[in-house]
């Protein structure tokens, strides 16, 4: 089946401008509150959200296959269950309905003003309930800066790094959409020189530049997902700030990995951009340097080029970009992540999120998190302020943005975005 959604001569008739991370050939979902108070599935067009569940309720997907109450949910897994057919096909038709030369919607106010809500007149949630999550450790970039910081410099990834994609399970029940501010974590710490932990705020805060990927149902228990299937799998991506508190993961990581430094929050960007929309930027994979084994060997296109920046924003107001890297580093792919994910017969359900593990460039202006950017604190970062940072003060605002371009069209991720707040009195 054709993805006409992606026509790059295709215009709307809603406005939208030249640099927009939205024009008609992206066509993300998610999930909102409109003005009245209800939570939708909808899309997003230029500066525009569209009521997905409004417009099934007028007809306007007549023909296609869905439940009456397909959005008119408040998560989208019940949609992303229904398929690649089905995602495909909705997004066709959302394309087919804004395209400047239909006129059906345009001229029918009663229906448009039902449909159509501007972004100031709702507020994004979280667009799916995540059973599981888990984050892989797949920048060889990233890896190997922190193995050089922590271990010999001269053997920085450890001897499975370049066989598997590592990865661990996560805590769901903190990842939280754009916008939602999160108290820096008390915890445990161990002091310089001391030897026994102390308990209070984190002073290492950091964030992580990620991104993550969402499955739909794919296989059941015992049945692992071939590589060359499992970009059938996925649905689609977000931006991810994973974020991390550095000093209270060192002292509590021995033996079982991260726990509490990593799951106090983990923040997305609400719009869930589709495959079909990433299609046209798919590049080859970086070169592995060992043949994988025959499970996780890939054919053909498997990464993508995305864009990536992260902004810090102190309570002076004043922005700083302090690093752009790219989703095309990424040393392991995301169908080698999924395949070995469930190569163990590990089951994978609809709203399931992967994270990619930080993403690191290969130079120091495209380091995924502050712990590489200021080398362990040694190099402090300089904000356009005048001030520095080693790690994330309190009241700092980190967004994270993305976007592909090439010589037809941007396609975008909007922000991920969150102020960290002073830790709780406990």
């Amino acid at each position: 089946m054709p993805i006409t959604a992606n026509d790059p001569n295709r215009k709307s008739w809603l406005p939208v401008d030249k640099d927009s991370d939205f024009p008609i050939q992206n066509i993300p979902f998610g999930v909102f509150l409109t003005r009245d108070d209800i939570i939708t599935v909808g899309t997003r067009i230029g500066d525009f959200a569209i009521d997905l569940g409004a417009l099934h309720q007028l007809g306007y997907f007549n023909g296609i296959e869905l439940t009456d109450d397909i959005f008119l949910q408040d998560t989208l897994n019940d949609f992303i269950s229904d398929g690649k057919k089905t995602w495909r096909l909705v997004r066709n038709r959302i394309a087919e309905i804004f395209d400047e030369k239909n006129t059906a919607l345009k001229d029918n106010k009663a229906h448009h003003d039902r449909v159509i809500f501007t972004m100031d007149e709702i507020e994004m949630q979280l667009p799916v309930q995540v059973g599981d999550y888990t984050d892989f450790y797949s920048s060889k970039e990233h890896a190997t800066n922190v193995g050089m910081m922590f271990r010999d410099p001269e053997n920085a990834l450890l001897p499975n790094w370049l066989h598997i994609p590592v990865g661990y399970h996560g805590r769901s029940s903190s990842i939280i959409p754009s916008g939602i501010n999160v108290h820096r974590p008390n915890g445990q710490t161990l002091p310089a020189g001391a030897d026994k932990p102390v308990f209070g705020p984190s002073k290492l805060v950091d964030f992580e530049l990620e991104m993550a990927f969402i499955t739909t149902d794919a296989n059941d228990l015992g049945e692992p997902i071939p590589i060359d299937e499992a970009e059938d799998y996925i649905f689609g991506l977000v931006l991810f700030n994973d974020w991390s508190a550095r000093d209270i993961q060192k002292w509590e990581y021995v033996p079982l990995g991260p726990f509490l430094a990593k799951s106090f929050a983990s923040t997305i960007s609400p719009w869930i951009v589709t495959m079909d929309a990433l299609h046209p930027f798919k590049v080859e994979s970086p070169k592995q340097d060992f043949e994988p084994l025959p499970y996780l060997r890939t054919k053909g296109k498997k990464s993508y080029d995305i864009n990536l920046e992260v902004h810090i924003t102190p309570e002076s107001g004043t922005t700083t970009c302090v690093t752009k890297s790219n989703f095309k580093y990424m040393y392991w792919n995301m169908s080698q992540q999924l395949a070995h994910h469930t190569v163990n017969g590990c089951p994978v359900k609809s709203g399931d999120m992967m994270g990619s593990g930080t993403i690191s460039g290969p130079t120091p202006d495209s380091y995924g998190s502050m712990l590489e950017l200021s080398w362990r604190g040694e190099k402090p970062v300089k904000l356009n302020d005048g001030s520095e940072r080693k790690f994330i003060n309190d009241n700092d605002t980190v967004t994270l943005r993305g976007y592909c371009q090439n010589e037809h069209v941007r396609i975008g991720f909007g922000e991920c975005s969150t102020k960290i707040l002073p830790a709780l009195k406990m």
